[in-house]
Order: structure tokens, then sequence, then C-alpha cells
């Protein structure tokens, strides 16, 4: 699918870009569509889930949601921008209905709100400084090099790189992925812990920075690390993330669904990827 045809989408939707702002009532999927809105937070988080500069809502998390909330027969999304660590309380306090995010699906954020079946799957990347300066090419060698990492507040590198050894004195945490360019180019960190798409994207950015090349995924528990995105919600929207997940399954078949994945940078073996895990194993290791 083209990027002509998903602003089609948005647009027949009357997608409107939001600040969280207040708490409000959580409706579930009948009073959703009574009032004719959902109101779908995103991270500003490339390419999962982000605000453009007009004010378009794009990203895998997105485009995926607007294609099933219009086979939800839900006439308009209120989009809702804000920091990742946020994401969970936000869903909690009623601030949004739905969480488009690409969030990785792990145990503890399991017991805090509902998944819905992988949307995406994806690895790991290092952001180092032009040139590699430092010689970074793992998460593993800041368990014993001395050098700091940055990682942002509330993503799952946090618990990775706790489990290869590495001292919290060596992490450094940063708001959001805007942040990571300075830090690593500074100095302030040898290198920013994130997803590879993350790193890609970011890279792009700059050429003060660089993806660590020859970089080794992470392997913990003698498994390397790969990383399944879902859709949110809170506890009490079984019925939301229900019928999410049977529009979710059914879009998952079409060549529309891996189009999308395909165009913000995910690979064949992503999409693959996605298709082998269920919510109930990783919710459940």
């Amino acid at each position: 699918m083209n990027s002509a045809k998903i602003k089609r989408i948005l647009g027949s939707l009357a997608v409107g870009a939001t600040l969280v702002a207040g708490t409000a009532h959580a409706a579930d999927l009948d009073q959703i569509r009574e009032r004719g809105v959902i109101r779908i937070a995103v991270a500003n988080e490339i390419p999962y889930g982000y605000i453009d500069l007009d004010g378009t809502a794009k990203g895998a998390g997105p485009d995926v949601a607007a294609q099933l909330a219009e086979r939800l027969g839900i006439g308009r999304i209120e989009w809702v921008a804000t920091g990742f660590s946020s994401l969970i309380p936000g869903l909690q306090a009623d601030r949004f209905d739905m969480v488009a995010a690409e969030m990785a699906i792990l145990p503890p954020r399991c017991r805090q709100v509902l998944f819905s079946e992988p949307n995406s799957s994806y690895g790991e990347g290092l952001l180092v400084a032009a040139g590699n300066p430092d010689d970074i090419h793992a998460y593993e060698d800041f368990a014993k090099n001395g050098k700091k990492v940055a990682i942002m507040a509330g993503a799952d590198q946090l618990e990775m790189l706790q489990a290869l050894g590495v001292p919290e004195a060596s992490m450094v945490t940063i708001a959001n992925n805007a942040d990571a360019i300075s830090t690593v180019s500074t100095g302030r960190a040898s290198a920013y812990a994130a997803t590879s798409l993350t790193v890609s994207g970011l890279a792009d950015k700059s050429d003060r920075v660089e993806g660590a090349g020859s970089f080794r995924d992470p392997v913990v528990d003698g498994q390397p690390v790969r990383s399944w995105g879902g859709f949110t919600f809170a506890q009490r929207s079984e019925k939301l993330r229900d019928a999410v997940n049977t529009e979710l399954q059914a879009f998952k078949q079409t060549p529309e669904w891996r189009a999308i994945l395909t165009e913000y940078g995910f690979s064949e073996a992503d999409a693959e990827g996605s298709l082998q895990r269920t919510t109930a194993e990783l919710c459940a290791e």
C-alpha cells in the first residue's frame, strides 16, 4: 500500500492529532461506535507511531490501526501524542482507548494492560557517534567496559541491559528518541540502545551518528533477543481488544498489511516473525 492510499484512509477517518489533556471516561467498543470516535495514543517514535509535521498520524501502528478502525465501523480517530513512559499510565487513567506504538509485549506489561496479538516483530541495534570511536558493537560490551549507554525512559532495553549485567551507573536515561543524537554525538553516552529500526531512522537524520557496524544481537537466557509489538488497551477493555484481534488476524492475511510494514522499513523476516508467536506465549515468559 502506498502513502497516498494510507493518507486517503486516514483522511476518511477524519484523523486529528491532539495532546494528552486530562482524564476522560474510558469507553468500550459499543460506546466508541456510538460516539463515532476512538482515542489512540502514539509516542512520536519513528517508524512505529508518530505525528508528522502536518499533524498526520503515521507509522506501522497508526496505519494498521486506521485500517482496523475502518473495519470496526469507527468513523473518526483522535490521535494523542505522549511520551513512551506515559503510554501505560495514560491507558490506566482513561486518557485514551488504545495505544498504537508497537509496544513490545512483555510479561510485566501484561500484568498492567491488555495486548492485541503481535502486529510486528523487530530486533535490536546501537546508535553510536560517527566512526564509532569507542568501538561498540553489542549491548554486552557495556557490562565490562565502564562506558555509558543511553536508553529511553520506559523502554524494554532497560531489562535487556540488566539481564546482561550492565550496571545501573553505566546507563543514561533520556526522555525520547529525539534526544539520542545529541546524547551520543556529544559523548554523554557512547551509544544509544534501541530497536534496529529506531537506530536506522536516527542515523538517517544526522551525519554525526551512525548505526554500530557488525552489531551482535543481545542473547538473554541463551536466546537472541527479538521483540513483538502489539496494540495496547486498558485491562477492562477486553471487548475492544478482542474485536481488534479479530480484524487484525484477517488484515494480516492481506498484502496491504505487509506493504505497510515494508513501507516503514520492516523486513520480510520481521513480518514473518510477527506470525510466529502469540501474545499468550509472550505474556507467560
